[in-house]
């Protein structure tokens, strides 16, 4: 009998699963932004149907444009971080990274960024200056220019500081395809490094954990990490993204939903830093679900998955690469945790806001 109701229970969860959302809330809040089910709600149930296009309809970190035979990638992110500086970054860093990542892990090879950014009055000249600095810093490192942008000062109390908007292009790599289409039952999981460490930074920096242990976000650019899985496993490289807003377990979701497969993750895989534990615990929150900024996931072949992972550590950034999972046939769109107590458990897609503003 309990096995017949656990699979009632998956059923009607695969059938709420496959409902196209619908947009109900009279009003934006905070949940609307933090990446989870809330803001999935938004995006597919409000803004997808007014928009709606192929190019926009896979909902991934960049768009892929034809354009007579080669392919561009086009993304957009904004930046709203408080504080400004924070220990392994400042919103200028975060802001090229971010770009750029979302061009790396969609395959493309970066090529320029525009950079608006939104200025609040009374912002003391000198703390503009060094985030443009670190702006180029960041760029540079990325191999990547900053080739147009935009200014606008808001009034006074209005704007947290400073916020940032980036948009990067990038040209399409014709020997990858990714997309979470591609998995096959089977294929492996890998992340590229610990989780959560850019949140739990910025909760730390900001005081609201009574910790004194010091964090450092992982902001990073992605490029080399993208290219040695590109070299490692070829054509078994099936899928990749970068976990920031929601976390790994909310990217995992949507590769569940949108694959159809199971994903089954070993929690004694998965790669945390203690004081990140430490800081999540006390938040009543799950490593799975806080943000990175310099990490990614990526689908393999199982043939591939060994040498694959052996490119990510011998790659800087890579160094704490772990298998932490692979796509299975069921249960179908749920990713499901098997605890080191010999347990399961299912990871669901986040819900409401659990965390302050972190990018």
């Amino acid at each position: 009998m309990s096995d017949q109701r656990e699979q009632r229970v998956l059923d009607a969860l695969e059938q709420a699963r496959r409902r196209q959302p619908k947009f109900t809330a009279p009003r934006i809040d905070m949940s609307h932004g933090a990446g989870g089910k809330a803001t999935h709600k938004l995006i597919e149930g409000l803004l997808l149907p007014a928009l709606d296009n192929p190019a926009l309809a896979p909902l991934s970190d960049a768009a892929l444009l034809p354009f007579g035979d080669a392919q561009f990638a086009l993304t957009t992110d904004s930046f709203v971080v408080r504080p400004l500086v924070f220990p392994g970054g400042s919103i200028g860093e975060l802001a090229v990274n971010g770009t750029v990542n979302d061009l790396a892990v969609s395959g493309a090879t970066p090529l320029g960024l525009s950079v608006a950014l939104i200025i609040e009055e009374g912002l003391e000249t000198e703390v503009l200056t060094y985030q443009v600095e670190t702006m180029a810093s960041a760029a540079n490192q990325a191999a990547v220019s900053i080739v147009t942008g935009d200014t606008k000062v808001v009034e006074r109390d209005k704007g947290d500081g400073l916020y940032i908007i980036t948009t990067g292009v990038g040209v399409g790599d014709p020997e990858v395809s990714l997309s979470a289409a591609s998995v096959r039952p089977g294929d492996k999981i890998l992340c590229s490094g610990t989780l959560g460490d850019h949140g739990a930074a910025i909760l730390i920096a900001r005081g609201d954990l009574e910790l004194e242990a010091e964090v450092r976000s992982d902001t990073q650019p992605l490029t080399s990490l993208v290219k040695a899985l590109k070299d490692s496993a070829g054509p078994g490289l099936r899928f990749m993204r970068d976990p920031t807003r929601g976390g790994v377990g909310t990217v995992l979701n949507e590769l569940a939903r949108d694959s159809g497969f199971g994903v089954a993750l070993w929690e004694e895989k998965l790669p945390v830093q203690d004081v990140v534990h430490g800081a999540c615990e006390i938040l009543g929150i799950d490593p799975l679900y806080v943000a990175n900024e310099g990490k990614l996931l990526a689908v393999v072949a199982p043939e591939t998955a060994d040498s694959a992972l052996e490119a990510l550590r011998n790659s800087k950034g890579g160094e704490e690469a772990s298998i932490i999972g692979e796509v299975r046939e069921e249960p179908a769109r749920m990713v499901l945790m098997h605890t080191q107590f010999g347990g399961t458990r299912m990871i669901d897609m986040l819900v409401g806001d659990p965390l302050p503003r972190i990018c």
